[in-house]
């Protein structure tokens, strides 16, 4: 049942990052994007403590070991800072589509990634399942060339970033709790992006914020907060491939968010055969035991509800 309640999980992060991508890019245009990003980050980081301290969870972060500490500081660093520059910085170099895509490929890195750290098995259906991903993925975005240029190698770089992090998370998951996880990546993230603002003379862009703009920061952080919540639980529960998988389902979702916005609901052929590859490539990544288990937890959930 905690496989099945792994993958419920992480597709519940999927939806919250389809609908956050796109209440972001509204955000965003209203703020230095590195500025937005830290501040995010730090009052995320802020807000997970707060829950550390409600569920009594301090007396495990007085227990951390030095080695424990350092995954924490490195999933900050890796996971909560750098690949968020590059990734902003390299968008603004490149196509969105391009950018998008490159993205999206993060379920490749880490699934060999998860072979070669995690000793996850490779096997047919894994293959099958990646491969229709990543085919799902060029038809829903309309990929029609790949050529790299300066802004597409930044966001491949920060899409690399966060492979290894997913990677470094899952082992830490193995020790520590979910909670703490999301904290280290939020808070100590924070602190280098700052670190970081302060170096490039941009922090002072903080002090000169207006009401719209920190209401928009607020409302991403919540959705940021739902993201790390739902995701780093979920990852304790399931294989790392597994669950960057079920995270490809965030650009279709993105996609229709955007369509219901503008008044309307519709897609291209392209794109419904692309959703489809990728519910289909899940479908083998997961495979009958799990999708069978999730309807069963998802089931007996629902009626200790009623």
């Amino acid at each position: 049942m905690n496989q099945s309640k792994g993958i419920l999980l992480v597709l519940s992060t999927a939806i919250i990052s389809g609908v956050s991508i796109y209440v972001n890019a509204l955000g965003v245009k209203f703020a230095n994007p590195y500025v937005f990003t830290g501040l995010k980050n730090l009052f995320v980081g802020a807000a997970l403590l707060s829950l550390i301290l409600v569920f009594k969870e301090w007396r495990e972060i007085k227990k951390l070991t030095h080695r424990q500490w350092k995954q924490l500081w490195l999933i900050g660093f890796i996971g909560g800072s750098v690949p968020f520059l590059l990734f902003f910085k390299g968008l603004s170099m490149t196509m969105a589509a391009q950018g998008s895509f490159i993205h999206k490929t993060m379920f490749i890195y880490v699934g060999f990634l998860a072979i070669i750290f995690l000793k996850e098995k490779i096997n047919k259906s894994l293959l099958l399942g990646l491969g229709a991903l990543l085919a799902g993925n060029v038809l829903f975005l309309g990929i029609k060339s790949v050529g790299l240029n300066w802004g597409d190698g930044l966001v491949l770089l920060a899409t690399l970033l966060w492979a290894v992090e997913i990677v470094i998370a899952k082992k830490a998951l193995t020790e520590i709790s979910p909670r703490v996880v999301a904290w280290g990546r939020m808070f100590f993230g924070a602190i280098f992006i700052f670190i970081f603002l302060i170096c490039t003379r941009q922090v002072d862009a903080v002090f000169t914020y207006n009401p719209e703009q920190w209401k928009w920061i607020a409302i991403t952080s919540l959705f940021l907060f739902g993201y790390v919540v739902t995701f780093y639980h979920g990852l304790k529960y399931v294989r790392a491939s597994v669950a960057t998988a079920v995270l490809a389902l965030g650009a279709p979702i993105t996609g229709l968010t955007t369509l219901i916005a503008q008044g309307g609901i519709k897609w291209t052929i392209g794109q419904w055969w692309g959703f489809i590859l990728m519910l289909i490539g899940i479908a083998f990544i997961i495979g009958w035991r799990g999708m069978r288990g999730m309807v069963k937890f998802t089931w007996e959930r629902s009626n200790v509800i009623k």
